[in-house]
């Protein structure tokens, strides 16, 4: 049974109440910073793959909107990010991004290394590495044909929708409860006071008026049409990014030359109407994404794959905890890039923001997590693991 847009987005808007019910009445999903969308949408896939198991109802859901709204997510994201903040954030940039290309290539010899001792091709590895976790849903569904042509996997789509579900789910659980730790061992807290990038605060009173939301509309829909036309003219010249990397592009160029021109505009950067709808826009993407997920997959997956990946997700838990962490900076901005940086290898960058809205939620801003983790996120790290895989495949396939 398929349900038509209108009714999954019927849908999603319910599964984010659900979450924001638990969170709000459940203290150990707040104090371990597991989103909102995570809460609920898992525990919607759980009924939905309870239904089928039961009934073999399989229920499947449109998911046109969800994609407008990946875009309107980035390009808030975009909007709020100045330059004075960007400056601050350039050498934690190339460090995370640094940290992320050495990680791709972890990531893939203990998958690959893990499927050789059980007895598994080493393409297997991959597909259950990098493949899979780093990339996501869209990476496995891009390399699937290529491993079950030219390597020995003709259930390569198969596994590796499965493996990136998996990875989506622990992206979810993990990141909250890494920064959580770190906060703790570290008794860290929050350098800067103001408002949070994304959404508000748990029990914070929301004040916003309908000319604040008009204002961000606007200037959201002037940044979604200069980021399609920034796309085209990218694709002219050869170079294909998504429209939502366009997009985040061209909010960070209005936000940083609008004002300048018209200062007497209240541009929407810092505003709560602004953090509102990127909250609204992400909430409603992830509960879309994880109520939708088929969770008959994962049982298909064998003894030794589920092994592969619980192992990784010990090694980016270790990997964030002792490495990334300590690397930029040890502070409290550093375990909420850690939280985002977790759900990036494991899940996606929606994920990764996910995560670490959920920590400012509870501890506080950190302005300059929500500028690098998108960067290397949306746009660095495809491109390094689409080199890292074929190199990998030329070396073990």
């Amino acid at each position: 049974m398929e349900l038509e847009p209108r009714t999954t987005l019927i849908v999603a808007i319910l599964v984010l109440f659900l979450g924001r019910f638990l969170n709000d009445r459940v203290s150990f999903f707040r104090e371990y910073n597991i989103p909102e969308p995570v809460t609920g949408g898992l525990l919607a896939s759980i009924l939905v793959g309870l239904l089928y198991w039961i009934s073999g109802l399989e229920i499947s859901f449109d998911m046109g909107n969800r994609d407008m709204l990946l875009v309107v997510f980035f390009t808030t994201i975009g909007l709020s990010s100045r330059l004075d903040v960007l400056r601050k954030g350039g050498r934690l940039l190339v460090v995370l991004l640094a940290l992320a290309v050495g990680y791709l290539i972890v990531q893939n010899l203990v998958g690959i290394g893990i499927a050789s001792l059980v007895g598994r091709p080493p393409a297997l590895g991959l597909l259950a590495g990098s493949v899979s976790l780093s990339g996501g849903h869209g990476t496995a569904i891009a390399w699937a044909p290529t491993f079950a042509a030219h390597h020995d996997l003709p259930f390569a789509m198969e596994v590796g929708l499965a493996c990136a579900t998996f990875g989506l789910i622990f992206g979810g659980l993990a990141g909250g409860p890494i920064a959580r730790f770190l906060v703790w061992k570290h008794k860290l807290s929050a350098g800067t006071e103001g408002d949070l990038t994304i959404g508000f605060r748990y029990k914070e009173h929301e004040i916003i008026d309908v000319d604040g939301i008009l204002r961000v509309l606007l200037v959201i829909a002037i940044a979604i049409g200069l980021g399609i036309q920034l796309n085209n003219l990218l694709e002219m010249g050869g170079l294909m990014l998504p429209d939502f990397v366009a997009c985040l592009f061209a909010g960070i160029i209005l936000t940083n030359t609008v004002p300048r021109v018209l200062p007497k505009y209240q541009w929407p950067t810092g505003s709560r109407s602004l953090a509102l709808v990127s909250d609204l826009s992400l909430g409603l993407f992830l509960s879309m994404s994880l109520m939708s997920l088929q969770l008959w997959m994962l049982a298909d997956l064998a003894g030794p794959m589920l092994i592969l990946l619980l192992m990784q997700v010990v090694l980016i838990v270790s990997y964030s905890i002792f490495v990334v962490f300590r690397v930029l900076g040890a502070n409290y901005e550093a375990a909420v890039m850690c939280a985002g940086y977790s759900g990036l290898a494991l899940g996606a960058t929606p994920t990764a923001i996910a995560n670490m809205t959920a920590v400012t939620k509870s501890m506080g801003p950190a302005p300059r997590a929500f500028v690098v983790v998108p960067l290397v996120g949306a746009f660095f790290i495809d491109l390094a693991n689409a080199m890292v895989i074929n190199l990998l495949l030329h070396w073990f396939g």
